[in-house]
């Protein structure tokens, strides 16, 4: 395939470019000038619209910039090198220097993934792009990139034993291939045959029957994805993340042959060496992440078209920014919200399919949607996204024992289909209605009651448990009991309240939104929650504190104290500058529209807030990963 798409015309072993997007737009003006795209802006545009959903910069000073565009005439692959390398926000915080951009044509075939594939077997051949960033001439870099590995197994033996693989990454594109390919060098090199199934983002590929399952004396799940793992029921297998067997392929499949045989009930996990240093996931963590990664396109969705809608359709009223009915923008606002109400049951679903399988996914989905949904215990609001994780844990559990219990062999058919999703959802439902739900609804009673007491008390004080709550749960019970109280207070013509709401509002999604900018060379955010960060920044923006959940809910112990203290600064400043607003929502939206009465203040209070979230967030994630490391050391 890549002798296909690329010649030495395609390669600039000088770019003069000294930013990213310099990089993107030389590279393309290359393939303009050799007919591969007609429309250098729609290509470019759609170059950019792949990096929103997933930065492209690897370690080693390589970048994968890729798109499927209807400006490709020809597919093609352009190579560039910069000398001096450029700031690319690769994972390793390391300047990028060697770019392959990949142009495949919209509604063709997946070139680009075709392409990826092939290039992972390059990219993990041991000095091969430190040789390519030395060639002289395109010609020689042409000749290294065509050149066949003909280095040979350190191994002599040549049918030790048969393995299979399994890799996939979030994003589904450059790590799983290079996981897959660095499998199958190990593999060889300890005298192995191997079979690598792909995650990728064009579905699953080379999936093992169960014939070969039965034949293989090992199995390597590297995935950070869900995947079925019931089929490796009895065999030996290890589980890490995607990144494990690129760094040591060999220590991976060691750790594998030397494991216990898997047992679907018990999940265990037995992490590599190689693993250790970099991942210090516990099963829980894991859980929550799986549930954080599929609910975060709806809270994008959501959030984004609710923050479009109120941007450019909404007015400021005494009662909230409202939408003309009937208007285009009110049926945006509507779509937007119907994923705001899907996204809470969605991480509740899928932690609990992370734990117990598909039996708990339609349970967990709907213990989700009755935690978030006030009405059901006759609560104001619902347990937001605290209750849902509560939920998924619950649930998956239970499934996870409801389905190890040794059934009949005419009953068994039964327990993944009827039994677990019915006995789960009567369990967490019941939990919810009479047990969890009237306490919930008792405390939201009582912190009304307490804030109307301090209401005529210290403002400061009050401005503390107003931001430390507008903080907590971002649209959770804590959350709206504090909004719902200063909506209250508008009507008494206190609108004081509801101004220091206004500046807590947003500070959780726009602090989130500057730490992954200022924790990015850090590594201490998953790369979806990088992306996640900029949907952030928009809705926080528009005063949506939904926009945060995704983080607090993959690490409440140091989002959560980040977003209140933040929240806390916000509120007492706007108390202390006797901030106002006089409708029902909050964030710069508001101050810009002129519902408040100092603007310059409420935005200037609104930032230091959120900055001072960033900070926190940023020095308790990185304090904790380092007591991580010193506790694995």
């Amino acid at each position: 395939m890549i002798t296909q798409l690329i010649n030495e015309n395609l390669i600039n072993l000088n770019l003069k470019a000294t930013s990213k997007d310099e990089v993107f737009k030389e590279l393309i003006e290359i393939l303009h000038s050799q007919g591969r795209i007609n429309d250098k802006e729609q290509f470019l545009t759609d170059v950019l619209a792949r990096e929103e959903l997933g930065n492209t910069g690897f370690e080693d000073g390589v970048a994968l910039p890729h798109a499927k565009s209807a400006a490709v005439v020809e597919p093609a692959v352009v190579i560039g090198v910069s000398k001096q390398g450029i700031e690319y926000g690769a994972e390793d915080g390391q300047p990028s220097k060697l770019f392959f951009m990949i142009a495949s044509p919209d509604g063709g075939a997946n070139h680009h993934v075709e392409v990826l594939a092939e290039l992972s077997s390059k990219l993990i051949e041991d000095g091969f792009i430190e040789k390519f960033l030395a060639a002289s001439s395109e010609k020689q870099a042409l000749e290294l990139l065509l050149q066949k590995d003909t280095s040979e197994p350190t191994s002599t033996e040549v049918n030790n034993g048969f393995l299979i693989g399994v890799t996939g990454c979030p994003a589904g594109v450059a790590h799983t291939y290079l996981a897959a390919e660095s499998l199958e060098k190990g593999a060889a090199e300890l005298g192995y045959k191997i079979k690598v199934e792909t995650n990728g983002s064009i579905g699953v590929k080379n999936s093992p029957t169960a014939e070969e399952i039965a034949q293989a004396d090992a199995v390597i799940v590297s995935c950070d994805k869900q995947v079925d793992m019931a089929r490796f029921a009895g065999k030996k297998l290890i589980e890490t993340g995607v990144k494990a067997p690129i760094k040591d392929a060999t220590g991976v499949i060691k750790q594998a042959l030397d494991s216990s045989p898997y047992q679907p009930k018990e999940r265990n996990k037995a992490a590599s060496p190689a693993e250790k240093g970099s991942s210090t996931r516990s099963e829980l963590y894991r859980y929550l992440m799986n549930g954080v990664s599929h609910m975060i396109p709806f809270v994008v969705t959501g959030g984004l078209l609710i923050a479009l809608s109120l941007a450019i359709g909404g007015q400021p009223t005494p009662s909230g920014m409202q939408i003309p009915h009937g208007s285009m923008w009110n049926q945006v606002l509507n779509v937007g919200v119907v994923a705001f109400q899907l996204m809470i049951p969605i991480l509740a679903g899928y932690i609990a399919y992370a734990i117990a399988d598909r039996p708990a996914l339609a349970p967990g989905l709907i213990g989700g949607w009755i935690a978030n949904n006030g009405s059901f215990y006759d609560a104001h609001a619902g347990t937001g996204f605290i209750g849902a994780i509560i939920a998924g844990l619950l649930v998956g559990y239970f499934v996870k024992w409801i389905t190890s219990i040794n059934y009949h062999k005419f009953i068994q058919p039964l327990v993944p289909i009827m039994i677990a999703p019915i006995t789960g959802t009567l369990f967490i439902s019941s939990l919810f209605i009479f047990v969890i739900g009237a306490p919930i609804a008792s405390l939201m009673h009582e912190l009304t009651g307490i804030l109307t007491a301090m209401s005529t008390g210290n403002v400061v004080l009050l401005g503390i448990v107003l931001g430390g709550m507008a903080g907590f749960d971002m649209g959770g019970p804590f959350n709206k009991v504090a909004f719902l109280f200063s909506v209250g207070m508008i009507a008494s013509g206190q609108t004081q309240f509801m101004g220091a709401m206004a500046c807590a509002i947003p500070v959780a999604p726009l602090g989130m939104a500057i730490a992954t900018v200022i924790g990015r060379k850090l590594n201490i955010f998953e790369e979806a929650e990088i992306e996640a960060g900029k949907a952030a920044g928009a809705m926080g923006l528009v005063g949506i504190s939904e926009g945060a959940i995704p983080f607090a809910a993959s690490d409440p112990i140091s989002v959560i104290p980040a977003n209140m203290i933040g929240s806390m600064v916000a509120a007492v400043m706007a108390f202390s500058f006797g901030i106002t607003d006089s409708v029902a929502h909050g964030g710069p939206v508001v101050a810009l529209l002129g519902a408040m009465n100092k603007p310059e203040l409420a935005l200037f209070s609104m930032l230091v807030g959120a900055i001072v979230t960033a900070l926190v967030c940023v020095a308790l994630k990185k304090f904790r990963k380092q007591k991580a490391e010193l506790a694995v050391a």
